[in-house]
């Protein structure tokens, strides 16, 4: 979204904080873009503390806060994203490693952070109307103060630098295999989908299902999960690099998301953009996301879950219809179009 405010946007003036971490990652390449050091933790006391200060010296018009987790003591005028409300749709200790009474405090300070943000701001940017709706069901807004504005899925890509074998086999990935790249929350229902796996793996010897994503306690606990059930051949691939990324993708037979609530589902698109046919829940925004080129499921059903994907694996009609609807799909997402958008709204305030 910056990288297109850059281009669209010359006349306002735009301060970019970031943390020491990605401070490198983001060279301005506009004289009206100045990047500011905030080198403080997300969630932190010192985000509530320190980052007014900061962003006081700046002396904004407005700010725009990409993630709910606003300083309860900034005054200014802002606008937040808004992009889903996984604690308030599918609360459950199993999604933290806190402990009864400190989850408990959490989800409370949430509620009233997230509540401010919504109440406080001049404008609330939802990633898709189902982000909007479940806005619009929880906290008494006005409809007119959400826009909805859709991520992008712009694939621009460098050739790799190895061969296609090479990257495969840096993770242990052997052909055919059904895909997932993310995180493993409980509400991405990874479990599920694992023993769905174990229903189709029995049929077609040699298929593996490679899982993609950094190893946190989650992933671990997921790990632990396939190692008592005994299921094979299930591949944790891991952090994947970003060059090697569209070669995973690429070469995989099915992509399948099996996730139970989503504010908008960005992977199942990158998966389109590289004509991979993908095998989608039908639940929250998803439907509305992936329209006509996904295969849907149940995602509370294990069977329902192996028999969408295993159709998908083999039905050779059906792979040809959904790579196509996916090239067409992913069409109407855009960052440019995005930072189009948000551009429209901050002129408004």
């Amino acid at each position: 979204m910056i990288e297109n405010l850059e281009i669209l946007d010359r006349e306002n003036h735009y301060f970019v904080f970031l943390r020491r971490e990605n401070w490198k990652e983001y060279v301005p390449k506009s004289k009206n873009f100045t990047k500011v050091l905030a080198d403080i933790p997300w969630y932190s006391l010192r985000e509530q503390v320190q980052m007014p200060k900061i962003i006081g010296k700046c002396g904004p018009d407005l700010v725009h806060f990409p993630h709910f987790n606003i300083p309860y003591s900034y005054k200014g005028k802002f606008v937040v994203t808004i992009h889903d409300l996984i604690l308030f749709r599918y609360p459950t200790r199993r999604a933290s490693t806190l402990s009864a009474p400190a989850y408990f405090l959490k989800k409370k300070a949430y509620n009233r952070v997230i509540g401010r943000a919504i109440r406080k701001s001049e404008k609330i940017i939802a990633v898709s109307q189902h982000t909007k709706n479940d806005i619009l069901d929880n906290f008494g807004v006005i409809p007119g103060k959400i826009h909805v504005t859709y991520e992008g899925v712009d694939v621009v890509e460098k050739p790799p630098q190895e061969n296609i074998e090479t990257i495969l086999k840096k993770y242990d990935i052997i052909r055919p295999y059904i895909l997932y790249i993310g995180n493993a929350y409980p509400h991405k229902n990874l479990e599920r989908l694992v023993l769905a796996f174990r229903n189709i793996s029995g049929k077609h010897p040699g298929l593996q299902l490679v899982l993609g994503g950094t190893e946190d306690y989650f992933f671990k606990r997921l790990k632990h999960f396939v190692a008592e059930k005994n299921i094979s051949p299930v591949i944790f691939a891991g952090h994947i690099a970003e060059e090697d990324l569209p070669a995973i993708y690429r070469e995989a037979r099915v992509y399948a998301f099996p996730s139970l609530y989503e504010g908008f589902g960005l992977p199942p698109l990158e998966a389109m953009a590289r004509n991979v046919p993908v095998a989608s829940s039908d639940a929250s925004c998803l439907p509305e996301i992936l329209g006509d080129a996904a295969f849907y499921f149940d995602p509370r059903g294990i069977s329902g879950i192996s028999e969408a994907v295993e159709r998908v694996l083999l039905d050779e009609n059906l792979r040809k219809k959904l790579t196509a609807a996916g090239k067409q799909q992913i069409k109407k997402y855009s960052w440019r179009k995005m930072a189009e958008e948000t551009l429209d709204i901050y002129q408004s305030i």
